[in-house]
């Protein structure tokens, strides 16, 4: 049964198991889609956004924007310290790889790099 499934894609583990509509690895926890693809190490390292101090974001998180950024038709700009909430990670268009709604300043793309997880 194990041959049929994947090895695990962080820790290049044998034990992988079906868990519902996903794989799991006993040896580290990982849990992964099946459907990602035949490798799903190809598939997750071209999706990886990181933030301005290394950690990994995903759909739905609130980060916190890192220093001022000047927001163009706006006599003052989103000031370092405010928190966005229910980001959406999308293609990077012009470096900017985030989808949130500002409060007080709408829906707006912003960069990875000038943010942190809060």
């Amino acid at each position: 049964m194990s041959e049929s499934l994947p090895t695990c894609p962080d820790c290049s583990s044998e034990h992988t198991y079906e868990l519902g509509a996903l794989l799991a690895c006993p040896m580290c926890g990982l849990e992964w889609s099946p459907s990602e693809g035949d490798s799903p190490e190809e598939v997750d390292s071209s999706r990886i956004v990181k933030d301005s101090v290394g950690n990994i974001l995903v759909d739905g998180d609130t980060v916190v924007v890192t220093t001022s950024i000047k927001v163009k038709g706006s006599p003052a700009g989103i000031k370092a310290g405010t928190k966005v909430r229910g980001i959406r990670l999308i293609d990077p268009v012009n470096g900017h790889d985030i989808d949130c709604k500002v409060e007080g300043f709408g829906a707006m793309l912003l960069k990875a790099s000038l943010v942190k997880k809060a």
